[in-house]
């Protein structure tokens, strides 16, 4: 029952008699399974805020590497999934990859139950919830086997944008259920002030920090189960047509996963400063990611067998420029979506939660602002937006062609990024920072909003210029160089925060989203262009 021998979409017969129900039943599995991947992965974001309110012995420097290591493992961990539906079967590739995210859930419910926990414990912790960020290439690439092109727009649009409420359905949640003991365990004191959606919790408050990895338990078991029962996979010829039983399936995901994480430790050694355990050789993020991402192709390549020669055929999408202009259009908007929403609570929290003074000639940033907002209360709201939005883009990218939606969402993209710098810099310089905080808001708030739109139609747009065979892995291979954008961001951030420039890092971002313009208007939107606003 679970495997489907004959499936063409694109015949209309076949789609209202047979596979549209299929299709939606996989499809609104796929959705919930996508979230919790997106909230496990993530969630550093805002338990590094709680161990920063509760105390935890660590610099915020050495917090912002938390997010860094989930970042760079999630997004390198896509490159193997990318490729994993048409090895594995799409059934058997999302439950094995959704019980996965078990191991680093119940992970950081032990080690944060202790503060004296050592700082490489949650380095590992970190590594393993780059589960979740894997977990999206493969996801998506699935959803696009199960529906034809004329509505591949809005399917992808509702896998990815309500994949994505994982990031805000998490920023909701922990802090939260942080607030009582239903998982048991000794609660903590907080020292600073720290917050729900609804409001403020003062210091002196007990806090369940521990439950931020528990709550997902209660998820992510019954939905190994839903999707062992309800999901399929797909044994036609341009899907997975040599299918493994599922222990060899799991086998083989297992070995590729593990690939993408020695590469991810490998590139994080390089670049990590010796005493939060790197190299201390320094070498840039921009060497690093080139190198972590071709000695993952590289390996990947090198596995013997039927393995390496269905890969071989999946690694032709390489051969297609396009492939390469939309992994740079998708770093655009998924990478930034997905790098702001890694970073923006505890920008919140180390620009407008403490006072920037002068303090014999020298500016002070570690003085604790009583009026300033509380980052749990507000760091949803991007991401919410963001991912609110992302159907809607797929919609209208169906109607007017993808190109040009995500043309001017790059537009707007440029102009809300520098009104953000503005209002940063602002901030930063100023002794009560909360003045300059509902600009900052509101128009960080339209950048999540364009680029939710302009995930949205990237994915219209690339369902057009490829292939039924090539279209899947094409969009696990951009997802997986976007989300990129979960590292480089919050890296960048936490930088130019050091350097006390935040504002340069927003400019940087700025100049890139004008690149991608000039970009997508040479090869989609031009008079003669090959794929004219597809």
């Amino acid at each position: 029952m679970s495997d489907i021998k004959k499936w063409d979409v694109e015949d209309p017969k076949f789609w209202d008699s047979e596979g549209k129900k299929v299709a939606n039943r996989n499809l609104w599995i796929s959705i919930p399974s996508l979230l919790c991947g997106f909230a496990v992965w993530l969630y550093w974001g805002i338990i590094t805020i709680q161990m920063l309110n509760l105390g935890f012995p660590f610099a915020k420097s050495e917090l912002f590497t938390l997010m860094a290591v989930a970042g760079l493992t999630g997004a390198t961990l896509r490159i193997p999934s990318s490729f994993f539906i048409r090895l594995c079967g799409g059934r058997n590739t999302i439950v094995f990859t959704t019980a996965l995210l078990m191991i680093p859930a119940i992970g950081a419910g032990i080690a944060l139950q202790d503060k004296n926990t050592p700082l490489w414990v949650f380095q590992v912790l970190a590594l393993l919830s780059g589960f979740g960020g894997g977990n999206f290439a493969s996801s998506m690439s699935n959803i696009s086997f199960f529906f034809p092109k004329k509505q591949q727009g809005l399917a992808l649009g509702l896998n990815a944008g309500l994949g994505n409420f994982g990031v805000t359905t998490m920023q909701i949640l922990v802090p939260l259920f942080m607030t009582f003991g239903i998982f048991g365990g000794e609660p903590m004191e907080l020292v600073n002030t720290s917050g729900t959606l609804i409001g403020k919790i003062p210091a002196g408050s007990d806090a369940w920090i521990h439950n931020a990895g528990y709550i997902w338990l209660l998820f992510l078991i019954p939905l190994a189960v839903v999707g062992w029962m309800g999901m399929n996979n797909i044994k036609a010829s341009h899907v997975t047509p040599e299918l493994p039983s599922p222990a060899g399936s799991f086998g083989i995901i297992s070995g590729m996963l593990a690939i993408g994480f020695l590469t991810s430790i490998f590139g994080l050694w390089l670049m990590l400063p010796e005493k939060v355990g790197g190299s201390g050789f320094g070498i840039s993020k921009w060497i690093v990611l080139p190198i972590v991402i071709a000695l993952t192709v590289f390996l990947l390549k090198l596995i013997p067998g039927q393995i390496k020669g269905n890969l071989s055929r999946q690694y032709k999408i390489f051969n297609n420029k396009h492939t390469w202009v939309m992994s740079i259009i998708y770093t655009m908007t998924f990478g930034s979506f997905i790098g702001f929403a890694a970073g923006f609570g505890l920008s919140i929290k180390v620009i407008f939660g403490y006072q920037h003074v002068l303090v014999d000639g020298v500016m002070n940033h570690d003085i604790a602002n009583p009026d300033g907002p509380s980052a749990l209360m507000y760091a949803w709201m991007g991401p919410f937006i963001g991912a609110l939005i992302r159907p809607v883009g797929g919609w209208i990218a169906d109607k007017i062609g993808g190109a040009k939606v995500t043309q001017i969402c790059a537009v707007v993209m440029v102009a809300s990024a520098l009104g953000v710098a503005y209002f940063m810099q602002a901030a930063y310089a100023s002794q009560t920072p909360q003045e300059f905080f509902v600009p900052f808001l509101v128009l960080f708030l339209i950048l999540f909003a364009a680029t939710g739109i302009g995930n949205g139609s990237t994915f219209r747009t690339i369902s057009m210029v490829f292939d039924k065979e090539q279209a899947g892995p094409v969009l696990g291979w951009t997802s997986a160089v976007a989300a990129y954008g979960a590292f480089i961001i919050p890296k960048v951030l936490g930088e130019q925060i050091k350097l006390t420039t935040p504002e340069n890092a927003l400019y940087g971002f700025a100049v890139f989203y004008a690149v991608c313009i000039v970009i997508n208007w040479w090869f989609y939107l031009r008079p003669g262009a090959e794929h004219h606003n597809p």
